[in-house]
């Protein structure tokens, strides 16, 4: 799965979380709390989400480290390397 195929897979989660986002207006190394005036518990549904979409274990004190689009995509291109050559 290259980096295009993860961020379309990402912004389409979090548009189960978001059903208003407009993709188009979201900047992809801006927060998305402050993006989408989300809380920590659309947040965290989020990160439950992505795990269940892409079957990646996300720890709690890597949550900081998905604030954005480009940091999704960049934690989960990492962990699916990972994965791969395990």
């Amino acid at each position: 799965m290259n980096e295009t195929e993860i961020r379309d897979r990402v912004i389409k989660t979090l548009s189960g979380i978001v059903p208003e986002l407009d993709p188009h207006t979201l900047k992809p190394a801006g927060n998305l709390r402050d993006q989408l005036d989300i809380d920590s518990m659309d947040f965290l549904n989020f990160l439950i989400a992505l795990h269940q979409e892409f079957k990646i274990d996300v720890p709690e004190s890597d949550a900081g480290k998905l604030g954005s689009i480009d940091a999704c995509v960049e934690y989960l291109t990492q962990a699916l390397r990972q994965r791969a050559q395990a």
